[in-house]
């Protein structure tokens, strides 16, 4: 149900007929009513206000009392003619209020695998025609991997195609191994002058590798101008020489000998010395 805010519609009400507004404020109770016909009394709740929809219809909204609905509204449309001295019911809908508990978005079944769901043992066919996939005896479009093909003799049944290969680089270029992530613009190496990167074979080599450090991004794609502090350029940090405390000397310490434990204890004079020293 759309229509202008309360604020302005109540506004707007006041330059009409008195007698028209009147008969619109004064629906309340046949709305609750025509609520109460279409679902009876116990589902209908506290009433939340009104709005106007224009000069001659108006909407009237209720609390709904419906098992798994928490938060939505009864909303009824009233209209009136000029002259009436009663509105007619046009129209009675639940609908969601700010608090409604909502359904999520539909997300279609073929959708609703997400990078990260696989888990041990769970079985994933590509979908049917799925564009990143060409058939092995067709030319990939990668040289290499076309030229090692007809040499052996052999290939795998799928191989992917062009586009599938286009929007992997475009994943990996823009995501946490990319020119523009964060690790990545804290540095001014680059991973194609380090010494842990792994240049991928192929037409995708040309901008990717695979990291070989484990102490950074070890094992995974990197783009060619991702870079990170362990860069195997990066220099050691230079020893100022300074410590970290104040030296002292053990010479000026007093050594005391531990007191037997047998030895029995010796009460101290008035004045607080101890009396086996005099």
């Amino acid at each position: 149900m759309t229509g202008p805010t309360e604020e302005s519609s109540v506004a707007a009400v006041a330059e009409w007929p008195e007698q028209v507004a009147a008969v619109l404020n004064g629906a309340v109770d046949a709305a609750r009513a025509a609520v109460m016909e279409v679902s009876g009394p116990e589902v209908v709740g506290d009433y939340l206000g009104v709005s106007y929809e224009d000069a001659n219809a108006a909407t009237h909204r209720f609390l709904a009392h419906l098992p798994g609905y928490h938060g939505w509204q009864w909303a009824v449309v009233v209209a009136v003619s000029s002259g009436a001295d009663h509105a007619t019911i046009s129209e009675v809908v639940l609908i969601p209020g700010p608090t409604a508990l909502l359904a999520p978005h539909w997300v279609p079944w073929e959708q609703r695998v997400r990078p990260g769901d696989l888990s041990p043992g769970d079985l994933l066919a590509p979908a049917k025609d799925d564009p990143r996939l060409v058939p092995g005896y067709s030319a990939s479009g990668d040289p290499q991997v076309d030229e090692t093909a007809a040499e052996v003799g052999l290939g795998r049944r799928w191989v992917m195609s062009a586009w599938g290969r286009s929007a992997a680089a475009g994943r990996w270029h823009e995501g946490d191994y990319g020119p523009e992530s964060a690790m990545s613009r804290s540095t001014k190496r680059v991973c194609r002058d380090c010494g842990f990167f792994l240049p991928l074979a192929g037409s995708l080599g040309s901008m990717f590798g695979v990291c070989g450090n484990e102490l950074s991004a070890d094992g995974h794609v990197v783009d060619k101008r991702y870079g990170c502090g362990a860069h195997s350029d990066t220099p050691a940090p230079a020893s100022s020489g300074a410590l970290t405390y104040e030296p002292y000397d053990d010479g000026v310490l007093d050594i005391m000998e531990k007191p037997a434990a047998d030895a029995p204890e010796v009460p101290p004079t008035e004045d607080g010395a101890d009396s086996s020293a005099t």
